[in-house]
């Protein structure tokens, strides 16, 4: 076994997910579907919310850093794996993978601080209403949002230059569609033993501490929604966050089951992790859009506005000038 940090692996070969020869062009276009409706319905949340004055709110102010963190945290995995359905070259550079492992920890540690935070803001809205106001200011909202992307960042510089101090001088073929820290260790030529641990305490208590802080918060919030007199209002509050809660755990659970388990190499990791990678960012603009009556009028607001200007600029009488010609 070599000590020292010198590395002589300049390259990776991410496997991917395993499958059937002849199912890479099938798997190809059901993940760029995929990816292209999870861009293009994060970035019409985000263009609502920016647009839309009657959605200048806490609640939209998050959600429109949550879409840009699925937008991103899509974005830095799923392009290299449509690529590896139709090419025989799956290769990564070094650097390339550490890149990748540092913006997948950054965003995706960033995304769980701001689930809790979303789970926070809505438990104050519910069960707090008075004091609401006074403590999610605009001024607050921004340091606390600030804050979930400076907690990603310190989080992620940690667990990739940790992971990254080690040597690498022999096997490069990653069995994993993105560089992640559980498969890279299984490449380093020396002991991994305090890695391991330190990913399992690090990540997993992270996980867990905010998963745990989300329940509550929903707890109380349940508690709020059973003392409403309607039926029908009880059964559309429960119907709302309990559509929330579901994201929630489709996106922790994938991640408590790969990182609390140190040492794993199940072929299930991978498809595991397709949920927290590809399918949550999917889910949330359903989630939040379709099952959101404010978010729906603002589509609604957005789309005959634009309507209108279409409309208007195409009978507008044009000039000479708009015509494109000059005195």
């Amino acid at each position: 076994m070599q000590s020292g940090n010198q590395t002589s692996v300049y390259h990776f070969i991410l496997v991917g997910l395993h499958h059937l020869p002849h199912l890479g062009v099938p798997l190809f276009l059901a993940f760029f579907v995929i990816y292209i409706l999870t861009v293009s319905g994060n970035g019409l949340i985000m263009l609502t919310v920016l647009l839309d004055v009657k959605l200048q709110r806490p609640m939209y102010w998050f959600l429109c850093h949550l879409s840009f963190l699925d937008m991103t945290i899509s974005s830095a995995i799923v392009p290299k794996m449509l690529a590896g359905f139709l090419s025989n070259s799956r290769v990564i550079s070094f650097q390339g993978c550490v890149i990748q492992l540092f913006s997948f920890h950054f965003l995706g540690c960033t995304e769980c601080f701001l689930y809790t935070l979303m789970a926070y803001d809505r438990f104050l809205a519910i069960c707090k209403p008075l004091y609401y106001a006074t403590i999610m200011t605009r001024s607050i909202c921004t340091c606390l949002a600030c804050g979930t992307w400076l907690g990603g960042t310190l989080h992620s510089l940690f667990q990739t230059s940790f992971t990254f101090r080690l040597p690498f001088c022999g096997p490069n073929r990653v069995d994993y569609f993105f560089c992640d820290i559980p498969v890279i260790l299984r490449l380093v030529c020396a002991d991994t033993t305090i890695n391991e641990l330190v990913t399992f305490v690090d990540i997993g208590f992270l996980a867990l501490t905010c998963f745990a802080l989300i329940l509550t918060s929903y707890g109380y919030i349940v508690s709020a929604i059973l003392r409403i007199r309607s039926a029908n209002g009880r059964r559309n509050a429960f119907s709302t966050y309990a559509a929330h809660l579901t994201v929630v755990v489709v996106y922790y659970v994938p991640c408590t089951f790969i990182y609390l388990r140190p040492g794993s190499q199940e072929p299930l990791d991978g498809v595991v992790a397709v949920f927290y990678t590809v399918i949550t960012p999917l889910l949330n603009p359903i989630i939040y859009t379709l099952r959101n009556k404010e978010m729906k009028a603002a589509l609604g607001r957005l789309g005959r506005c634009k309507e209108e200007h279409r409309h208007s600029s195409y009978w507008k009488p044009n000039s000479g000038h708009h015509m494109g010609y000059t005195k």
